[in-house]
């Protein structure tokens, strides 16, 4: 998986976050700078991470410039809260890199008043970008520390177990996995809308690889991956025993 994850983001991401981990040290050492400092941050997280790598659509770009990142990671990792990285947010947990997260949205083309699903939606991130775009969110996870940080964070989120979706909310244009899966379960690809998709890293024979689409009659994406793409798997989405991606 390291060769994989800087095939996608070597370029030239180890001087942006060289950046980013300059200009966050300088915030820490004046605390009054944090609110401008961290808006700095996340400007220059999209100069050098998003559109230095194809992220082009304007309004991805300004949701990442616009939301903040380090009031959904653990205090710990604030100050590393703009690098191109998957960050533990709890075990086996983690925030998608900004990157990844950007080029799925990308290709999803969301849309205001879009209903969209995020499952495993983790301390809210992902979440509240999407509401940034005008997405009408529904934001499920089981793990409750996590939706006590979501909760601090403003986003609100639904409990149940993942793989399960949330049908009440149902049916969705759209369903973001806050993690890379091996398969969908059947009760996931049912809550989908005519015309749904799917936005996830599939893991595929050990690789990862990003597919924003719809699915068949048997819960299998219908179209190809547009990247490889490097993210941590979300537990509970193992290959179902008669398929696999």
């Amino acid at each position: 998986m390291g060769n994989e994850f800087v095939a996608l983001t070597d370029r030239g991401d180890r001087a942006s976050n060289s950046a980013i981990a300059r200009q966050a040290a300088a915030r820490h050492k004046h605390p009054a700078m944090n609110t401008t400092s961290s808006a700095s941050l996340r400007q220059t997280m999209v100069d050098t991470q998003l559109k230095t790598v194809g992220v082009t659509d304007a309004g991805v770009l300004a949701a990442f410039a616009t939301v903040p990142r380090e009031p959904f990671l653990p205090p710990a990792l604030a100050a590393l809260a703009h690098a191109d990285a998957a960050h533990e947010i709890a075990p086996s947990r983690h925030l998608l890199a900004p990157l990844a997260l950007a080029l799925l949205l990308q290709h999803a083309a969301v849309t205001p008043g879009m209903r969209v699903l995020v499952v495993g939606s983790g301390s809210g991130y992902s979440a509240a970008v999407l509401a940034r775009l005008g997405a009408d969110v529904t934001a499920l996870e089981q793990d409750d520390a996590l939706i006590a940080m979501a909760a601090a964070a403003g986003v609100k989120t639904v409990k149940g177990p993942l793989a399960d979706g949330w049908a009440t909310a149902a049916p969705y244009d759209l369903v973001l996995f806050e993690g890379a899966i091996a398969s969908v379960s059947l009760a996931i690809a049912s809550q989908l809308a005519p015309g749904g998709r799917i936005a996830a890293v599939l893991r595929q024979s050990g690789v990862g690889r990003a597919y924003v689409g719809p699915l068949t009659a048997a819960g299998q994406p219908a179209g190809l991956p547009f990247i490889e793409m490097a993210a941590p798997d979300l537990p509970g989405f193992a290959a179902r025993r008669e398929f696999a991606f």
